[in-house]
């Protein structure tokens, strides 16, 4: 099998030009390309980092390299940090990070909550919740959090309802749901059409296109901010290109690594507000931040991302 640690030879891909005014968003070498949230205007970098995966393993065992982690992200540009209390360690072990380094102030903190399980017709006792809730706000150190998210649609009508209070306290500034699970697609679209929403966080990737069809222009039209999961396909896209190069003609994109690569196609669509890959390796982190710089590919160019793609062998 071959890893991103097998595949990645370190680059930050960067330059200076104009994006195809289809896909907008080009940026002055060197620095990040940002996107706003819909419902607010506020700007975020579209390249984050997120903390399932090898992230919540290393965070069991080696929390020193998870805070040079969390310190690069904002010392290269990054803002965004997805988490969750179901990630093992990792909600607990970058509250403590964030908060020796001096940096909770810097980091736009996203976090989820749900007790309800992952039972379509499962229901959440509020006072859990509230008690997951309250645990969050403690390892972060902050009285007042960027955004919480129902993880996977858990009981809507409850979880939703008490971050629609928190908002309404201020001590949440954003709020919205999350799936990754194509059967649920449907449930979440009810949910983005039904809601006061201000972020989903899907699952998307150049060989996992499906919330092209209706989630990402739905997310367009209803104002509502997106958080891409899973852009490398968890380990799937790394199988899939094995030993091959990165294409000449990524440079056109300024992509000089298969994670550039993989990345620049998920935020070159417009809906896409920020891609929070998970990683616990400083290199690997700053190859991703990488992607957020210089040209993103046109609508010409994505066309050619998926061909090449679909032409490899599936892992």
């Amino acid at each position: 099998m071959v890893t991103r640690r097998d595949a990645l030879k370190l680059s930050l891909g960067a330059g200076l030009a104009l994006a195809s005014p289809k896909f907008l968003f080009a940026a002055p070498a060197g620095a990040a390309i940002t996107r706003a949230i819909p419902s607010s205007g506020e700007r975020l970098p579209v390249i984050g980092l997120g903390s399932s995966a090898t992230f919540s393993r290393a965070a069991g065992d080696d929390a020193a390299s998870l805070s040079e982690v969390l310190r690069t992200l904002i010392s290269e540009g990054g803002k965004v940090f997805d988490t969750a209390p179901s990630y093992g360690e990792s909600e607990a072990v970058a509250g403590r990070a964030v908060q020796e380094l001096g940096i909770a102030d810097d980091v736009f903190w996203a976090t989820k909550v749900n007790v309800a399980g992952r039972e379509a017709d499962a229901t959440a006792d509020p006072d859990r919740a509230r008690a997951q809730l309250d645990t969050s706000f403690e390892r972060l150190g902050r009285t007042s959090i960027d955004l919480i998210q129902v993880h996977n649609l858990g009981d809507i009508p409850t979880q939703l309802g008490l971050l629609k209070a928190l908002k309404a306290e201020k001590r949440v500034r954003y709020i919205g749901v999350t799936s990754t699970s194509k059967p649920a697609y449907p449930k979440l679209i009810e949910t983005m059409r039904n809601e006061p929403l201000d972020f989903i966080g899907v699952d998307y990737a150049v060989d996992n296109r499906d919330v092209e069809e209706t989630i990402l222009p739905l997310a367009a039209e209803r104002g509502i901010g997106v958080l891409v999961y899973a852009p490398f396909g968890r380990t799937r896209l790394w199988q899939r290109v094995a030993d091959r190069p990165v294409p000449d003609w990524a440079q056109d994109f300024d992509a000089t690594t298969w994670g550039q690569f993989f990345l620049k196609f998920v935020v070159s669509h417009p809906a896409v507000t920020c891609a929070t890959p998970a990683t616990s390796r400083v290199a690997n982190l700053v190859d991703n931040l990488g992607a957020g710089r210089g040209r993103l590919p046109d609508a010409d160019q994505r066309r050619r991302m998926i061909e090449l793609i679909e032409g490899l062998p599936s892992a």
